[in-house]
């Protein structure tokens, strides 16, 4: 029987049988072969840390309604097409395609909302295409030049791709931050040139690293203390808390994109400090939409072309840390939420 999985209370959740969906005039049925969690949104949804009103997401229509329990959620999922609407070309069938769709074993979707995995991608690595157009987002948002110093707190999935990426730019220096040594150390083998552990020291680990990065004189010449800290600093972590820590890495007229989503956390910021008189910016990204000032020669399909290939560069299935049955989706997400230390990339099967 058909299965999805709905998010139905505060830390719970329920894969439910259902009946065989019906391709209308122009879609097709996907029978779902790998799915992947985004931890930090999903986290989110299955702790009830979203706003209850808010659209899950309005450009995608598999997305419509909002969070509101029950509800089916996800946006990775890698399946083959078993049948065609009577208006799509059978050569559809059989054809292995990713859609932004919830977990769930079978569904149908207008042809015109797949992507055709790519011969040399598996169902398990094209799953991990959100992450990295999200990742290509933050590049774009945060446009990294040439020498920039550059921090990136929070080394799940999207920051490791994100490290990935800027490894890949000629900046001088990229430090990466996150509590678990073992992200730490995949930062390291992506590119990063130090990797911090916040709890490693009493002090915080935004004054550590505006230190680090060309920490001045230890006087209080202005010009040194401008020349410090990090040009441009990612937030991705997740937690609020962070935000103020990446405020505090980044230098005189740094940027700080903040790529995390905290749904109804509070954020507490200090901003009375140093950073009033900084000219340090604060910049929202998320993957939706484009920046406006690339929209005149960037495009969603454009992105994901860009996206594709730099998932086979990266090649991310080596962040997968677990597998599971969708009907131990459960598992799943108590793994996630009690003992994030030990999850990685998490990947529903069917």
């Amino acid at each position: 029987m058909p299965r999805s999985l709905y998010f139905t209370g505060n830390g719970e959740v329920e894969v439910r049988e259902r009946e065989l969906p019906t391709p209308g005039e122009d879609e097709v049925l996907v029978r779902t072969e790998r799915s992947a969690v985004s931890p930090g949104t999903e986290m989110l949804v299955y702790r009830g840390e979203v706003p209850t009103g808010m659209a899950a997401d309005a450009t995608i229509d598999a997305l419509a309604g909002t969070f509101e329990f029950p509800l089916r959620y996800g946006y990775a999922a890698v399946g083959r097409v078993e049948e065609a609407g009577p208006g799509v070309d059978t050569s559809w069938e059989g054809r292995e395609v990713f859609g932004f769709n919830p977990h769930e074993s079978h569904f149908c979707a207008p042809v015109s909302d797949l992507l055709v995995v790519p011969d040399d991608c598996s169902a398990e690595e094209a799953t991990f295409l959100p992450n990295v157009e999200t990742a290509v987002n933050f590049l774009q948002d945060g446009a990294p030049r040439l020498g920039e110093r550059v921090a990136v707190f929070g080394q799940g999935v999207v920051g490791l791709l994100t490290t990935a990426l800027l490894g890949e730019c000629p900046v001088s220096d990229l430090v990466t931050v996150d509590y678990y040594l073992s992200r730490r150390e995949r930062s390291l083998e992506l590119g990063a040139d130090t990797a911090l552990d916040p709890a490693a020291e009493d002090r915080d680990a935004g004054d550590r690293i505006r230190e680090r990065l060309g920490g001045g004189d230890g006087t209080r010449n202005p010009d040194a203390d401008r020349a410090a800290g990090a040009d441009l600093t990612y937030e991705l972590t997740g937690c609020p808390d962070a935000l103020d820590s990446a405020v505090s890495a980044t230098g005189y007229d740094g940027r700080v994109v903040v790529g995390s989503w905290y749904g109804t956390k509070p954020t507490e910021l200090d901003l009375g400090g140093r950073f009033h008189r900084s000219r340090v910016s604060l910049e929202s990204s998320q993957v939706s939409t484009i920046d406006p000032e690339l929209r005149g020669r960037w495009s969603k399909d454009r992105r994901l072309s860009l996206a594709w290939e730099k998932l086979r560069d990266i090649g991310p299935e080596r962040f997968v840390t677990h597998e599971f049955d969708v009907s131990e989706a459960g598992r799943a997400y108590e793994l996630l939420d009690e003992n994030p230390s030990e999850a990685l990339g998490v990947i529903f099967e069917y």
